[in-house]
């Protein structure tokens, strides 16, 4: 494969297009100026404003959010795997039918895999526009979003409402519901007994894990990070590698799906039969299946990055192993 051929299955940070209007808390005061990105797969996203960079199937999805300090991602539930990783800034996960039953502060590296069916949000709480990355079990990553009550309650009074289709309609551009669409209806409270308010210990034992005890893992061996013998033991579809400058490797080796990295720290050489480039953080590098490639650091310094590659498992709910 050409450098030409590999092109397009790499999306650099600096060339992400971002969509303001991808959700329904898009014009809730708060949540109004966050940016969405959908990189590979076609997301959950409720616009049709929102560009994918990557189309093809991976098995998993990946995306990532963009906002500047104290601007917060509302309420929400998914019915796959939901996996971030913090690229920059400082940012608290919060979780519960209001947010309330526990929350967690994370830094650059650090990694949470939310389990499935319960509510989870998060915002920006350091001091400069900050980015996480996600992985969203599944190629239709689950069918859509499913929202708190509330959340879809402030959107209605901001203009926005979501149909039964999935998508959305912004009264403030003159749009209605379509003729035979009904607006999406909110859980009842027979439904929302059935979303766990887990506490804190609960979360951060199954799903937290800090990129500082990641690296030590990492040093001399890529750690498997989520997976069925990972340090996170979910099956949701995919699993998840860290390497560093101590275990990277410069010997070629192949996958029989495509997979993905995504450097969090350092510039790294990602090279294969027929070319090589260098990916810096917040690039994203898919590779194709059968494709011999290898990646190691390009400079000195600190250097990380996360791997990603699609399983036999079938994503959906959090499976602990």
């Amino acid at each position: 494969m050409t450098p030409q051929e590999m092109a397009p299955r790499i999306v650099r940070y600096g060339e992400l297009r971002p969509c303001k209007t991808a959700f329904i808390d898009a014009h809730t005061p708060g949540s109004d100026r966050k940016e969405n990105f959908t990189i590979i797969g076609g997301g959950v996203s409720e616009s049709p404003d929102q560009h994918v960079h990557i189309t093809e199937p991976h098995g998993f999805n990946i995306g990532a959010a963009g906002q500047p300090p104290y601007c917060r991602n509302s309420l929400h539930s998914h019915r796959t795997a939901e996996v971030f990783f913090v690229l920059s800034g400082r940012w608290r996960f919060f979780w519960g039918r209001w947010g309330d039953a526990g929350s967690v502060v994370l830094e650059k590296g650090d990694i949470i895999d939310i389990p499935t069916g319960i509510f989870r949000g998060f915002e920006n709480v350091g001091t400069d526009y900050g980015m996480i990355m996600a992985i969203l079990g599944g190629d239709d990553a689950g069918g859509g979003v499913i929202w708190a009550p509330q959340v879809i309650e402030d959107a209605q009074d901001h203009g926005l409402v979501l149909g039964e289709n999935g998508k959305l309609y912004d009264s403030k551009k003159g749009q209605s519901l379509p003729d035979g669409v009904a607006p999406m209806p909110k859980l009842t409270e027979a439904q929302l007994a059935d979303y766990p308010e887990p506490e804190a210990g609960e979360v951060l034992g199954f799903g937290v894990r800090r990129y500082n005890d990641l690296t030590a893992l990492a040093a001399k061996r890529p750690a498997k990070v989520i997976g069925a013998k990972g340090v996170i033991r979910d099956r949701p579809g995919f699993e998840i590698d860290l390497i560093t400058r101590g275990s990277a490797r410069d010997d070629m080796h192949s996958h029989d799906r495509p997979s993905v990295l995504m450097p969090v720290t350092g510039h790294w050489r990602y090279f294969w039969e027929g070319g090589e480039t260098v990916l810096a953080p917040g690039d994203t590098a898919s590779v194709p299946a059968g494709l011999s490639h290898g990646a190691v650091p390009s400079m000195e310094g600190e250097a990380a990055l996360y791997h990603v590659v699609g399983t036999d498992d079938p994503a959906g709910p959090t499976r602990r192993t």
